[in-house]
């Protein structure tokens, strides 16, 4: 749904604008003076903005001008009003960025006409840059062994599809990535994609993110938002971690599949919506229903097109071109020239079982590069000490890395700095959660991961 925000200083203009284009299809809002347009388009997303010059508290140009320098990631596309136009001030509002410029009265069919042509264009501008961020990320799924060889024909088969897709794998297995490339051997590859991990939003808000709210439905909060569901219109929505979702979340998401609308939180009007649904989960969803926290017909609607990602400890033979995708990756990060690994280091990282399977085997090349600035090859003892240790390369023994160490305080310090990384990988990075799981206070995990010098940027 298109949402335009009505600058007048006439009331009876703004309600009657309001009415016209409610009828129409559009949300609308209204604001009378500068001052209040700007503060409304700060806190919510607007496609168009019908802007008058003359204003009680400001010029409207200077209101253009001041839009354009906010830094919005999607600015709306503003159509000047003015009942005293001139040509020098449809110049300058062009040169401001300016889509149009419309003289007072209005006209229906004209006002109409344009506010459907500034829409189409800013969707085709908001769009493309959606596409350009997405085409610089990676999408692909690297690796040759025979799981991951039947994954990527799994893809070209199913990709050019409409079908529901539901992709099962272990916590760091790279669902995400599939469903990237998903998405990019689709016929929707041309719009967003929109990703929203389920895990990671508090109950109280996971609604909202997926279908949105209207004016003073959340109280302190912006004016409007638009959910996930209405942002990937067109495109293809991937709900990562899905079975963390309340049952009253569920079924409102079942709802939207069934119907392809919803109802935004505090909305009186359902919007239609246009939407490819992809959903991970790294649980036995049977397991969840007969538990009862997963609705059975909720995945019967998902597990449409059903994917088995396997876990890195399965295709131990992908290991080394995952380590060079992460070396290059890396290198160019943080502007190293190639830096090489030794046979041994990479015989070490395959015998590795990997609990946080692809994901952990990138936060150790990332970590092994950060702390290691000055090495052109990575070499055995550059390991992290779980790695190395658990490898099975030194046969379980208590003394495998005691030779770079000059003290046991010191090889305590490696033990346990690198078994924090390795719980907060598997936590998502949720410090409170690491902290249980360790049984640590969370205020004590602080304390532990500042003096042992851990980031969340490595986590």
């Amino acid at each position: 749904m298109t949402h335009i925000l009505v600058v007048d200083d006439e009331a009876e203009i703004r309600e009657s604008l309001e009415g016209i284009l409610g009828e129409e299809g559009y949300a609308t809002a209204s604001a009378g003076t500068a001052t209040e347009a700007l503060e409304l388009i700060r806190d919510a997303e607007y496609d168009l903005v019908l802007l008058d010059i003359w204003l009680p508290d400001g010029d409207g140009l200077e209101v253009l001008a001041k839009i354009r320098d906010m830094g919005l990631a999607a600015p709306p596309e503003v159509v000047i009003i003015s009942g005293h136009g001139t040509i020098e001030s449809a110049v300058r509002a062009t040169k401001l960025g300016a889509y149009d410029f419309l003289e007072k009265p209005l006209s229906l069919d004209r006002t109409l006409l344009v506010l459907k042509n500034a829409t189409e264009a800013r969707r085709l501008k908001k769009d493309n840059s959606e596409f350009q961020q997405q085409m610089a990320q990676k999408a692909y799924v690297t690796g040759e062994s025979v799981p991951l060889k039947a994954l990527r024909q799994q893809i070209r088969l199913m990709a050019p599809t409409n079908g529901r897709v539901l992709i099962y794998g272990e916590s760091g297995t790279g669902k995400e990535r599939i469903a990237r490339t998903m998405h990019a051997e689709s016929l929707r590859a041309d719009r967003v994609f929109v990703e929203l991990n389920c895990a990671a939003i508090p109950e109280d808000f996971i609604e909202s993110e997926l279908f949105g709210y209207r004016h003073g439905a959340v109280p302190g909060g912006p004016q409007e938002k638009r959910g996930t569901f209405e942002r990937a219109d067109g495109g293809t929505l991937f709900l990562d971690e899905v079975a963390d979702m309340s049952l009253k979340t569920q079924a409102k998401v079942l709802r939207a599949l069934d119907e392809q609308r919803f109802y935004p939180v505090g909305a009186s009007q359902p919007i239609a919506v246009d939407v490819r649904v992809i959903a991970a989960t790294n649980k036995d969803l049977e397991d969840e229903i007969i538990k009862g926290n997963f609705r059975e017909d909720l995945f019967y609607r998902l597990n449409v097109i059903p994917f088995f990602v396997p876990p890195l400890r399965d295709r131990s033979e992908d290991i080394p071109l995952l380590v060079q995708e992460f070396l290059q990756e890396f290198g160019r990060q943080y502007g190293r020239p190639r830096v090489e690994i030794s046979t041994d280091a990479l015989a070490t990282l395959k015998q590795y079982h990997w609990p946080g399977n692809v994901r952990e085997l990138r936060n150790v090349i990332e970590r092994v590069l950060i702390l290691n600035p000055k090495a052109q090859r990575i070499e055995r003892k550059h390991l992290p000490v779980l790695v190395y240790r658990e490898s099975g390369r030194d046969g379980g023994k208590a003394g495998a890395r005691t030779e770079e160490f000059g003290t046991l305080l010191q090889a305590r310090e490696a033990y346990e700095r690198d078994y924090i990384l390795k719980k907060l990988d598997e936590c998502h990075g949720n410090v409170s959660r690491t902290a249980e799981a360790l049984g640590l206070e969370r205020s004590h995990l602080y304390r532990k991961m500042k003096a042992l010098g851990v980031t969340m940027k490595e986590a």
